[in-house]
């Protein structure tokens, strides 16, 4: 496979302020998935394909969310980023929820409320839209012209949840977010939608599922409505002690965030909360067509999942999980264990035609966010295909799409995330 650092020195170099710029904003969304499993900063910028001026899109606070108690952790408002449609895109939206963890504690609570991920106070004015927000029809040829929105991530349960903690000033209001953000948007244009898709990448690509069939509930029947999750295919699998640290996690958010009584009541009545958190136990059940993007080998479930500092406390798996190349074939073997368990999760939901499908063999982790990874000359492929092109083949029933990557090592289209030696765990 190629790395996306072996291609950095063909590629043209970016304008300083657009590099640091963007840089510093993936860095933090990517940082923050990790906090609650004690992986903090990690290195795996390099060429990423952006655009030197990409568009940057300004945040709106949603002014009347307070009244209905949809607040951040910290109670400040929920906000988004919205960038008008034009020509045929005016009456087409695309929202996209922020990803970005979750917090399972009252501890990791009190901290991601003063972060970005759980306050409007320290949330970024103006952020970049690239890959499936850029503007531009060469970087984004399905989605550029429509109405495209961000919604930002601050309540720590993928926009589920709906409670409170009144003596340690936590709200948790993740149902309440979603439902003003779409009452907004919908006062802004989006009720005359004609097309509309609800996408997500990572905490945002699990919202996306669990919120999937509320969003097509918002308009008639006559509007084509969609939804997209990218690497929110979290799975409830055995780590490398034997443990299970995600259910561990999740467990946690459910109860802490009252996860459990938004959560879609078809699943409840048969499993319980915490395993109703899992897409695997979801996707069947979701009636409106959804697309799966995903890496067989996710980065994020290999580092905080999979094989975390806490289930490898003599780093036995500090190489691997920092650098693909440095796996031994017994750890090797264990991830084809987990690319098989993925494919058997979707298996089901595969069967049907209004669904589609796009797991890659890559050791990467949302890439519809990034344009290297979403539209460009050597994005990701299978069968020849890119995401982009395949997602929008998807949307507009121009193709069924159900493209599985072999295994690893056999595709030389990925750009992998390879991270430094450095970060905890070693």
């Amino acid at each position: 496979m190629m790395d996306t650092a072996d291609e950095g020195g063909r590629r043209p170099r970016l304008r300083l302020f657009w590099v640091f710029g963007l840089i510093g904003f993936l860095l933090c969304n990517w940082v923050d998935g990790f906090q609650d499993l004690n992986v903090t900063e990690h290195q795996f910028m390099d060429g990423y394909g952006f655009s030197t001026s990409p568009l940057v899109a300004g945040l709106t606070l949603i002014a009347g969310a307070a009244s209905t108690g949809a607040v951040c952790l910290d109670g400040t408002l929920p906000g988004y980023h919205l960038h008008r449609g034009y020509g045929s895109g005016a009456n087409r939206w695309l929202i996209h929820l922020e990803g970005g963890g979750w917090c399972d504690s009252i501890r990791t609570c009190v901290f991601r409320k003063k972060t970005h991920h759980g306050s409007s106070l320290h949330m970024e004015k103006l952020i970049p839209f690239t890959g499936i927000l850029s503007n531009r029809a060469e970087e984004n040829p399905d989605f550029y012209n429509w109405n495209r929105v961000k919604l930002r991530y601050c309540d720590g349960a993928s926009f589920s949840g709906d409670g409170q903690i009144e003596a340690k000033k936590l709200y948790f209001r993740g149902q309440r977010i979603w439902s003003a953000a779409m009452k907004d948007l919908m006062s802004k244009g989006m009720r005359y939608a004609n097309q509309a898709l609800l996408s997500g990448c990572s905490a945002g690509g699990l919202a996306s599922i669990l919120h999937c069939d509320e969003f097509r509930e918002l308009f008639p029947g006559t509007t084509r409505v969609k939804c997209l999750s990218d690497a929110g295919l979290f799975l409830d699998e055995i780590d490398v002690s034997g443990g299970r640290t995600l259910r561990r996690m999740f467990s946690g958010v459910v109860r802490l965030q009252q996860v459990g009584k938004t959560l879609p009541q078809a699943c409840i009545n048969h499993r319980n909360p915490t395993l109703c958190f899992f897409p695997q136990h979801l996707i069947a059940q979701t009636k409106t067509p959804l697309f799966l993007l995903n890496s067989a080998y996710d980065s994020w479930q290999v580092l905080a999942s999979i094989a975390p500092p806490t289930a490898d406390p003599h780093g036995y798996w500090q190489g691997c999980r920092a650098n693909y190349a440095d796996c031994s074939s017994s750890q090797i073997q264990f991830l084809q264990d987990f690319r098989k368990q993925m494919l058997n999760a979707v298996n089901r939901f595969s069967r049907s035609k209004r669904n589609g499908l796009f797991i890659n063999s890559c050791f990467a982790h949302c890439q519809t966010e990034r344009q290297d990874t979403w539209f460009a000359h050597d994005s990701p492929r299978i069968g020849n295909k890119g995401i982009a092109k395949s997602v929008g083949d998807w949307y507009f029933d121009r193709a069924e799409v159900k493209a599985i990557d072999c295994p690893y090592p056999c595709d030389n289209t990925c750009h992998n995330l390879v991270f430094s030696r450095d970060f905890p765990g070693k």
